[in-house]
């Protein structure tokens, strides 16, 4: 019987860790997380990570794997993720990989294109530049350097600015002239599983969130982690926000709308990323475990 990897996908707060956890108790098998966040250990409240009474008796993995001070990109993830996927697929015949990191998740079921070694000196002028004038002046040369990967990308997202600049810099090519698109093939049977609601609900749900969040004390989290605000890691809705709270630029209560929009803008782009891939099997977020399970072949 061939192995297999059940993924589960979908906007935030629509209840993908519910979800995977019921079907790891059911399947008796252990959780990947593909959620490039909830990786960093002192990120704790602000990336809705699983809690320890949901993980118990789950083994959960790539959750507080890795310190914030730590680089970790995609192509680090994928190799990590399939050299312990081969290892945990000896004991197990079903995985669940759940998160909504889109180019992470398709880093493991797609593989990545292969992109050239970069001078690492480039790397660390451009996290210098990072660090003390933000991603603004990166964002321009990225423009200049490649718009077609600039109109193509999350601007929010450093790690990603600043891996394509690196490319450019170092080639003299543009880093979109190495994505090819091929896929790989995985030793293991793919089956993606996607969580849907109507706009309003999402959105509704993502304010609760917040609010539940702030009650738990994310301000307060938020503070400790102020120090290293210009780390890759940190450049992360809802910690941003609340640095800018902290700097003065705004009020506590402004700070939490940005949060709620922010969150509610990055729900909209998991949607459009993830309903490009037509293997997923969308369901309603309400949709009885029973009838996910047929759905799932189970």
């Amino acid at each position: 019987m061939k192995k297999r990897l059940i993924t589960i996908v979908g906007p935030t707060a629509i209840g993908k860790t519910a979800l995977s956890i019921k079907l790891a108790k059911y399947c008796k098998t252990e959780i990947l997380s593909s959620d490039s966040r909830q990786f960093f250990r002192e990120m704790e409240i602000g990336t809705a990570k699983p809690n320890n009474e949901e993980m118990a008796g789950v083994p959960h993995h790539f959750v507080n794997s890795l310190s914030i001070h730590d680089y970790y990109s995609v192509g680090d993830f994928e190799k990590d993720f399939i050299k312990l996927t081969n290892k945990l697929f000896e004991k197990h015949d079903t995985l669940i990989m759940v998160g909504g990191s889109g180019l992470y998740v398709k880093a493991i079921l797609y593989g990545l294109d292969e992109f050239p070694e970069v001078n690492l000196k480039i790397r660390e002028e451009l996290m210098d530049v990072l660090s003390k004038q933000g991603l603004s002046p990166l964002l321009v040369q990225l423009k200049e350097l490649d718009p077609v990967f600039y109109n193509d990308t999350d601007h929010a997202n450093s790690q990603r600015i600043v891996r394509a600049l690196e490319t450019c810099i170092s080639t003299g090519k543009s880093f979109s002239s190495f994505r090819k698109g091929t896929r790989v093939k995985r030793s293991f049977e793919s089956v993606q599983i996607g969580l849907t609601a109507d706009r309003e609900i999402v959105y509704d749900r993502i304010n609760q969130r917040v609010d539940i969040m702030m009650n738990q004390g994310l301000l307060e989290e938020a503070k400790t982690l102020y120090p290293y605000k210009s780390l890759n890691a940190l450049q992360t809705v809802g910690y941003k926000e609340l640095f800018e709270y902290v700097d003065g630029n705004s009020s506590l209560e402004e700070a939490i709308e940005l949060i709620k929009r922010n969150t509610r803008r990055f729900a909209k782009k998991q949607f459009t990323w993830f309903k490009k891939d037509q293997s997923v099997k969308w369901v309603d977020y309400q949709t009885s475990f029973d009838d996910i399970l047929q759905s799932l072949g189970i």
